[in-house]
C-alpha cells in the first residue's frame, strides 16, 4: 500500500532505527517551534519577554499534552488494525479518532482560554512577565485545533509506517514560523503575541499538508459515506486508550507547574536560566523520546499481527540503542551547556549563564534513566495498556511535586532542578516491572491457546482413526 510500512517483518533494529532517523528529526524541528520563540523573544524583546514566555510552559503542556497524549492513544488503536490487516478496522479507527479529537478540541479550547489568566495568578507568576504570559498563552490556547489535529493526522499516518512524511512537512512548518515570528516582532511590532500566532499559523500550515497527503496518497484512509458511522463499542475501545494517555501526559504536567510555582518564587532570573536551560535539554532528550514512540508504533503494528517475539527483540535492542545515546548528549550538555545557554540570552547574562549549567548538569547524568522510562511506557501502551502508564505518571507527579517544594527550600535552583532526575527514577522502576510482567504473560497465554489447539486437532484425527 503506498505510503505505508509493515513493521512486522524484517530485522528489527534497522526497521526501528530507519523509522526512528526521520521521527527523530522531526521531533527537533517541532521544537524549533519553542526554541525559535525562546531565542527571538530573548534576543529581540528581552529577558522579562524570555520568562514571560518560558513560564507558560508548564500551563501549556497541561492542554497541549492532553492533545498529544490522545491523539497519541487513537493511532495505537489503528496501528493495531493495520499490523492485523484488517482494512476495514483501520477506516473505522480513523473516523473515529476524528470525532474524538473534534470533541476534545472544542472542550480544551473553552476551558484553556477562559481559565488562563486565573491559572498564572495561581502559580504566583511575577508580575512584571505576568501581561506577556498570558498574551503568548491566550492566542496558543485560541489556536489548540492546529496543534490537535496536526499530531492527530501526523500519528495517523506514523501508525501506518511512514514516518518521513510528517517530518517534510514539519520543515516547511518550522521555516515559515521563524519567518512570520521575525515578521511579527520586528516588523509588525506585536511582541509576544507575533511569537504566538506564529507558531499557531505554522501549524496549521502542517495539519493541512497532513491531510493532503492522506487523501492523495493513502488509499486506505479514504472514507466513504459507509465509513461515516460511529461504533459504540469501537468509540469506548478508543476512549479506554487515549484519554488515559491523555491524561498521563496532563499528570505529569501538573508536576511541572509545581515546579514552575517553586521557580517562580526564586524570581525572573531564575524562570529564564530554567526556561533557556529547558529548551537546550528538551533537543538532548529527542533520540531517546524518538526511540520510544516508534517503540510504541513498532510495538502495536507487532502486537496486531500477534508477533511478541519480536517486541522483546525490540525492547532489548532500543534499550542498548537508547542509553548509548543518553551518555552522549549527556556529556554534551555538562561540557558545552554554558555556551549553549548563551546562544538565547547573550554571554552577558552570566548568573542566567550559571543556574543553566546547574539545571544541565544535574539532569543530564540521569538521562539514561529517562531514555528507558519511555521504551517501557510506549511499550506498554503499543500493548494496549494504560493502567500502569497512568499509575507510573501518578508516581512521577508526586515524586516531582516532593521534590520541588521540599529541595527548593533548601538548595533553591539546585533543588528544583533535581526534581526531574527523581520524578523519572518514580516513573520508570513500575513501568519496566510491568513491561517484563505483561510480556511474559501474553507469552505465556500465547502458548496456552497453541497447546489447546493442538490438543483439539489430535484429539480429531484420533476420532477420525477411530
Amino acid at each position: 500500500m503506498a505510503g505505508t510500512k509493515n513493521l512486522t517483518q524484517g530485522n528489527p533494529a534497522k526497521l526501528i532505527l530507519l523509522f526512528t532517523v526521520p521521527l527523530l528529526i522531526g521531533n527537533i524541528f517541532q521544537q524549533f517551534y519553542n526554541i525559535a520563540d525562546t531565542f527571538i523573544v530573548g534576543r529581540t524583546i528581552g529577558i522579562n519577554a524570555l520568562a514571560a514566555v518560558g513560564c507558560t510552559g508548564g500551563i501549556m503542556f497541561l492542554i497541549l499534552g492532553f492533545a498529544q497524549g490522545l491523539t497519541g492513544g487513537l493511532s495505537i488503536i489503528t496501528a493495531q488494525k493495520f499490523g492485523a490487516g484488517d482494512k476495514k478496522a483501520i477506516k473505522e479507527s480513523y473516523f473515529t479518532g476524528i470525532i474524538i479529537s473534534m470533541i476534545v478540541t472544542i472542550v480544551l479550547t473553552i476551558i484553556s482560554t477562559i481559565f488562563a489568566r486565573d491559572i498564572l495568578e495561581a502559580l504566583n507568576t511575577p508580575a512584571e512577565i505576568i501581561d506577556d504570559a498570558y498574551n503568548f498563552m491566550f492566542i496558543i490556547f485560541l489556536g489548540i485545533i492546529a496543534s490537535m489535529f496536526f499530531n492527530f493526522f501526523s500519528n495517523v499516518i506514523r501508525a501506518l509506517g511512514d514516518s518521513r512524511t510528517p517530518l517534510i512537512y514539519l520543515v516547511v512548518a518550522c521555516i515559515l514560523n521563524i519567518i512570520l515570528e521575525f515578521g511579527f516582532i520586528l516588523i509588525f511590532k506585536m511582541g509576544v503575541r507575533g511569537a504566538a500566532l506564529a507558531t499557531v499559523l505554522a501549524q496549521g500550515v502542517s495539519a493541512l499538508l497532513c491531510i493532503w497527503y492522506i487523501k492523495r496518497y493513502l488509499p486506505i484512509l479514504k472514507l466513504t459515506k459507509s465509513d461515516l458511522k460511529i461504533s459504540k463499542s469501537v468509540f469506548i475501545e478508543h476512549l479506554k486508550i487515549s484519554l488515559p494517555m491523555a491524561f498521563q501526559l496532563s499528570i505529569i504536567a501538573i508536576g511541572t507547574l509545581v515546579v514552575q510555582f517553586a521557580l517562580n518564587s526564586l524570581g525572573a532570573v531564575s524562570v529564564a536560566a530554567y526556561t533557556a536551560a529547558q529548551k537546550i535539554d528538551t533537543i538532548a532528550v529527542q533520540p531517546m523520546i524518538s526511540i520510544g514512540i516508534t517503540m510504541a508504533t513498532y510495538t502495536a503494528q507487532n502486537y496486531g499481527a500477534k508477533k511478541y517475539d519480536r517486541i522483546k527483540e525490540g525492547v532489548r535492542k532500543c534499550v542498548l540503542i537508547s542509553v548509548v545515546f543518553s551518555v552522549i548528549v549527556a556529556i554534551i550538555n555538562i561540557f558545552a551547556g554554558q555556551y549553549l545557554t548563551a546562544i538565547f540570552v547573550g554571554f552577558d547574562q552570566k548568573e542566567v549563564i550559571s543556574l543553566s549549567q546547574i539545571y544541565l548538569t544535574s539532569n543530564g547524568i540521569f538521562y539514561f534513566v529517562l531514555s528507558m522510562l519511555f521504551i517501557y511506557r510506549n511499550t506498554l501502551q503499543g500493548l494496549g495498556q494504560s493502567f500502569i502508564p497512568t499509575v507510573a505518571g501518578i508516581m512521577e507527579l508526586l515524586m516531582r511535586t516532593l521534590a520541588a517544594i521540599m529541595l527548593s527550600r533548601t538548595f533553591g535552583f539546585l533543588g528544583v532542578s533535581l526534581s526531574n532526575p527523581l520524578a523519572w527514577f518514580g516513573a520508570c522502576i513500575p513501568l519496566a516491572c510491568a513491561y517484563y510482567i505483561s510480556i511474559n504473560k501474553i507469552e505465556k497465554e500465547q502458548l496456552e491457546k497453541e497447546n489447546y489447539s493442538d490438543e483439539n486437532d489430535i484429539n480429531a484425527c484420533s476420532c477420525v482413526n477411530k
